[in-house]
C-alpha cells in the first residue's frame, strides 16, 4: 500500500506541474498565474476538490503520441466562493497552450453537468489558443457541446467568465453566452479571427490590444462587462459580483447582515438634481446615497456610457440598478444603452434579483444613424425585457420622464410595482421647448417678441403639464416624495413586495426582438 500511495502522489505532483516548470515560469514572465494559481485566489482557502485529474488525450491523435500530460490542459472541480458552492474550470495555457480537444471538452461538459445537477455557479477562467488542431473536428464537436450547455443553464445558474489570456476562435463564444465577461487589461484578448488574417484578408492594420484587447470589448463591443487592471483584480472582483447573487434561479439572492441604517435620510439629495432642466449631474451620486453605503458595483461601466447599470443592496437585499446617466448625452436611450438596459434587466429577472430604477430620460437618441441602425427594434429590446419581468420594480423618476422613454423605463403601464417621482420630476409626451414649438406656432409666428413669448409659455406649460403631479392624480406614479424619504421608502417597499408572486402566460418563449 505504501508503494501505491508514493505511486500516487507522484502522479498528483505531475499533474499540479502542467507543462512543466519551464512552461510555468513563461506563464509568470508574462505577469500571468497559471491555472491553479488562479483557482487558489478565486476559491475559499482549502475547499477545492479536483475532478479528472489525471485524464490525458486520445493516443491516437495525430502528431501528439508522445505528449500526453496529466489534466489535458485544463483544471476542473468545485469548492467555495464566500462560503458558497461554486464550480470552476480553468483552462492551463502551460499545456498545449490551453488548446481545447475531446478530452478537455468532456472536463468541462461534466463539471458544467454537475454545476447544473446542484444548482450553484458555474465560473470559466479561459486561456486558451482555441481548437487543438491536431484532434480536427472532434475538437470542432467539444466545442459545440460546451455551448449547448452554456445555453441550457442559461437562467439556470449563474455563469461567469474571465478571460486571462488570448482566446480565439471558437473559445469565444462560451463567454459570450454566459453571464458577465471579465477581462484584463494587455494581457487578455478575445477575437474571432488574428491581426495576421485580418491583414491578409482586408489590409488592414491592426495591433492585438486594438483588435481584442480588455479596453476595446469594455468601451467599444460591449463584450466584457469589466476591464480589470490585474488578474488578482478580476478574480476578486467576480467573487465580490457573486456575493449579489443566488445560486440558482429558484432560490433568492442572499441577505448580508446589513450595516446601514435603513431609516437613513440623506438631505444632500434634496439638491442633487439642478434646477436647469438641462444642466447635467451624475447619477451615481443620487444611487450611492439611497443605497446601503459602499454597496454599489456597476457592471459594464465603460459602454453605454448614458444607461448605468449594476448591483446594490437595500438593508442588506441584494437589488439591480438600472438608471439614466444625465452627465452623458444627456441620458437619451440609444441602440447601444437600449441592449445594454435589456440584457441587465432579464438578468435579474432571471436570478429573481428586483430591479430598481432612476429615470431621467428626455427620449431615445435621434439621428439617421439610430433610425437605420435600428433603434426601433433594440429599444423594443428595453421594452420587452421589463415588461416581461416578474420580479418587484421600483422606480424613482428624478426629473425628465419623456415621451416613449418615459414607458420604457419601468413605467406603472409595463409593471412597475411601486413608481415614485421626486418634485422636480417632468413627466410629459415631451420636452416643454418642443411641445410649445409645436403647439403655438402661429402664436409665436406672430408675437412682437417670439422669443419672450416662448419662455413664457415654457414656463406655462411646464407649471401646468410638466410636472409629477398630472400623472399622481391619474394613479400612474404612487406618491410624490421629497429626496431624502426615498431610502426609507424603497427598503419598506421591498419588504412590502417580498412576497410577490406574478406570471405570465404559459408559452415555451417569447420572441424578443433580436
Amino acid at each position: 500500500m505504501e508503494d501505491r500511495i508514493e505511486e500516487l502522489r507522484r502522479a498528483r505532483a505531475e499533474a499540479e506541474q502542467g507543462g512543466g516548470e519551464d512552461r510555468i515560469a513563461a506563464q509568470h514572465e508574462k505577469g500571468k498565474m497559471t491555472a491553479r494559481e488562479r483557482i487558489d485566489r478565486f476559491l475559499d482557502d482549502g475547499t477545492f476538490h479536483e475532478f479528472d485529474q489525471f485524464r490525458t488525450h486520445d493516443t491516437h491523435t495525430f502528431g501528439m503520441e508522445e505528449k500526453q500530460v496529466y489534466g489535458d490542459g485544463v483544471v476542473t472541480g468545485y469548492g467555495e466562493v464566500n462560503g458558497r458552492k461554486t464550480f470552476v474550470f480553468a483552462h492551463d495555457f502551460t499545456v498545449f497552450g490551453g488548446s481545447l480537444g475531446e478530452v478537455f471538452a468532456e472536463k468541462v461538459c461534466k463539471v458544467m453537468d454537475k454545476a447544473m445537477d446542484v444548482g450553484a455557479p458555474v465560473v470559466g477562467l479561459n486561456d486558451s489558443a482555441g481548437a487543438r488542431i491536431q484532434e480536427g473536428v472532434g475538437s470542432l464537436a467539444g466545442y459545440a457541446e460546451i455551448f449547448r450547455r452554456n445555453t441550457e443553464a442559461s437562467g439556470v445558474i449563474p455563469q461567469l467568465s474571465g478571460i486571462m489570456g488570448p482566446c480565439a476562435g471558437g473559445s469565444v463564444y462560451s463567454p459570450a453566452i454566459t453571464d458577465f465577461t471579465f477581462m484584463v487589461k494587455e494581457s487578455s484578448h478575445m477575437f474571432i479571427t488574428g491581426p495576421d488574417v485580418i491583414e491578409t484578408v482586408t489590409g488592414e492594420e491592426v495591433t492585438f490590444e486594438e483588435l481584442g484587447g480588455a479596453r476595446t470589448h469594455a468601451s467599444t463591443s460591449g463584450v466584457a462587462h469589466f476591464a480589470e487592471d490585474s488578474e488578482e483584480e478580476a478574480l476578486d472582483d467576480m467573487r465580490r459580483l457573486l456575493s449579489y447573487l443566488p445560486q440558482n434561479n429558484v432560490e433568492d439572492p442572499p441577505r448580508v447582515d446589513p450595516w446601514d441604517d435603513p431609516d437613513r435620510r440623506d438631505e444632500e439629495l434634496n439638491t442633487i438634481v439642478p434646477d436647469e432642466p438641462r444642466k447635467p449631474y451624475d447619477i451615481t451620486d443620487v444611487v450611492d446615497r439611497v443605497v446601503d453605503e459602499g454597496s454599489f458595483f456597476e457592471t459594464h461601466a465603460d459602454f453605454a456610457k448614458n444607461l448605468v447599470t449594476g448591483f446594490a443592496r437595500l438593508d442588506g437585499h441584494s437589488v439591480g440598478v438600472v438608471a439614466n446617466q444625465p452627465r452623458v448625452n444627456a441620458g437619451t436611450l440609444d441602440i447601444e444603452s437600449s441592449e445594454k438596459g435589456a440584457r441587465f434587466v432579464r438578468f435579474c429577472d432571471a436570478f429573481n434579483v428586483p430591479i430598481l430604477t432612476f429615470v431621467d430620460v428626455p427620449g431615445f437618441m435621434p439621428g439617421t444613424d439610430q433610425e437605420h441602425g435600428g433603434i426601433i427594434r433594440h429599444g423594443a429590446k428595453l421594452l420587452y425585457a421589463y415588461s416581461e419581468a416578474t420580479v418587484p420594480l421600483l422606480t424613482v423618476i428624478t426629473r425628465k420622464a419623456y415621451g416613449g422613454a418615459y414607458d420604457v423605463m419601468a413605467s406603472k403601464h409595463i409593471g412597475g410595482d411601486v413608481n415614485y417621482a421626486w418634485p422636480t420630476a417632468e413627466i410629459a409626451v415631451m420636452g416643454p421647448q418642443g411641445a410649445v414649438n409645436i403647439l403655438y406656432d402661429d402664436e409665436l409666428e406672430e408675437a412682437d417678441d417670439p422669443e419672450q413669448r416662448r419662455q413664457e409659455l415654457i414656463d406655462e406649460y411646464r407649471e401646468e403639464f410638466a410636472n409629477p403631479y398630472t400623472a399622481a392624480d391619474k394613479g400612474f406614479i404612487d406618491d410624490v416624495i421629497e429626496p431624502p424619504e426615498t431610502r426609507p421608502r424603497l427598503i419598506d417597499d421591498l419588504e412590502m413586495l417580498s412576497g410577490k408572486r406574478d406570471s405570465l402566460p404559459e408559452k415555451k418563449h417569447g420572441n424578443i426582438p433580436i
